[in-house]
């Protein structure tokens, strides 16, 4: 056994404790970095360009709006990666459980010894799982309650203004219009939008939110009513009005909102949003106004109905009254009392006429009894006696006469009469008047002194007091 084991030691190489090149040996040692970067090299060179199919596991989105992803099978997983640039260009947002085709060029991450795909295009893998893409987004905003009927707002019956968000080039514009004016005449605001293909989602929900945020009074009038509308066209033709981002716009716009995408067989999520689907553009035209020789003729109608009503009412109202008016008393039978009373009265009146006539008379022949000419005189001439009487004693009491006699009045400056020795000392200055004239005088020493000639006497002077 020992000598087994010595052998079988010797054929094997001795364990070496430095590593040490054979000599002739050409495979010399590589750092992980070169191992790596030829790794890399290897895959990009053999894989340039490759599609891959699976289903979409752990998608996340960066805050650099990078998109990190892994594909997978029921065997194998894969990591994916979607820069910033290509992220912003898919033509769906990815989601968890799609299943889809993925286009890019392999490559390896050293920093962690994986290799990976750099996604340049996503597409959804076949029509069956495009719609479960739909499914699953319709069955996500139902449960934000964006399409609860509690939602939806009443069409306006007659808009004013409307406004259509769709191609400026197709022939959905043009149906809606000669739709329109066919109906009603109406005006219409055009918000031009591509309506598939990249940037198209981004582009309605802007044209949207722009009606939305209209001034009601600004240069352009403010949409009454929206149009959301295109013609027809496969699921990936129509998924722009899929995309979230439209959705929450119509779902939030204040304005109500007509979605007419596609055939009537097309339904997207913009229909479930909108307050109003329409099978056809043409058909959104007919939602939106009534046909004008219609509402004529209605209102026609309308009135022809009313007048009739008040007819009717006006013809009961007739027949209540007749009825009202025969259970009424004749209008002789009201009268006969108050007739008879004016005939009892008209044959009273003369009567009373001519003894009030007769009083007259008598009381007149008392007054004219009073009027004889004898005692008119007697009471005249008693009269003027009286007043002669009165005559004579005003010409006695005239202030003036006792001037006369010789008296005097003594008055100061403002004519005021002075009637005693202490008001003469008080004026000063005093005025005499006489019957042929008046004396200014003053005091001087308690004795009066003239010192002005006499003045033209004053006989329209009135009460004073007389100095003698």
């Amino acid at each position: 056994m020992q000598s087994s084991s010595s052998e079988h030691g010797r054929n094997e190489p001795a364990a070496a404790l430095l590593a040490e090149s054979a000599e002739g040996d050409n495979a010399q040692p590589l750092s992980v970095s070169e191992i790596s970067q030829a790794l890399k090299r290897a895959v990009e060179q053999r894989f340039g360009h490759v599609r891959i199919r699976g289903e979409i596991s752990g998608f996340k989105r960066a805050a650099s709006g990078h998109c990190y992803l892994g594909l997978k099978d029921d065997k194998a997983v894969i990591d994916g990666v979607i820069w910033k640039g290509q992220a912003a260009r898919l033509a769906f947002a990815p989601e968890d459980g799609i299943e889809v085709v993925a286009s890019g060029k392999l490559t390896t991450y050293p920093g962690r010894s994986k290799y990976q795909i750099v996604i340049e295009s996503l597409e959804v893998a076949g029509e069956g799982a495009l719609m479960q893409l739909l499914e699953q987004r319709r069955k996500a905003l139902a449960a934000e309650g964006l399409f609860a009927e509690e939602r939806k707002r009443h069409l306006p019956f007659l808009p004013r203004t409307i406004g259509v968000v769709t191609s400026p080039t197709g022939a959905v514009i043009r149906d809606i219009l000669h739709r329109l004016a066919d109906r009603m005449p109406s005006h219409v605001v055009l918000w031009p939008v591509i309506v598939q293909g990249e940037g198209a989602a981004e582009q309605i929900a802007r044209a949207v939110r722009g009606f939305d945020s209209m001034d009601a009074d600004g240069p352009v009038s403010r949409p009454d009513l929206i149009i959301v509308a295109r013609g027809g066209g496969s699921i990936e033709d129509l998924w722009a009005f899929n995309e979230e981002i439209v959705v929450r716009a119509i779902a939030d716009c204040k304005i109500p909102i007509i979605s007419a995408v596609g055939h009537e067989t097309d339904t997207t999520l913009a229909d479930f949003a909108a307050d109003r689907r329409a099978p056809t553009p043409t058909a959104a035209a007919e939602l939106a106004v009534p046909v004008r020789s219609e509402l004529l003729a209605m209102l026609s109608q309308s009135g022809t109905r009313a007048m009739g009503a008040i007819r009717r009412h006006a013809g009961r109202l007739a027949e209540r009254l007749s009825a009202i008016a025969r259970l009424l008393p004749r209008r002789e039978t009201l009268f006969t009392a108050q007739a008879q009373r004016v005939d009892e009265l008209v044959e009273r009146l003369p009567r009373v006429l001519e003894g009030r006539l007769d009083l007259a008379r008598i009381a007149l022949a008392r007054r004219t009894d009073r009027l004889r000419p004898g005692l008119v005189e007697a009471r005249l001439a008693d009269r003027l006696t009286r007043l002669d009487g009165l005559s004579r004693l005003l010409e006695q009491l005239h202030p003036e006469r006792p001037l006369e006699r010789g008296y005097a009045r003594v008055t100061d400056r403002d004519g005021g009469t002075l009637v005693s020795a202490a008001a003469v000392r008080k004026a000063g200055a005093f005025t005499v008047r006489l019957a042929d004239g008046t004396v200014d005088a003053r005091v001087e020493d308690g004795r009066k002194r003239a010192y002005s000639k006499r003045r033209k006497p004053m006989a329209e002077s009135g009460q004073g007091g007389l100095f003698d």
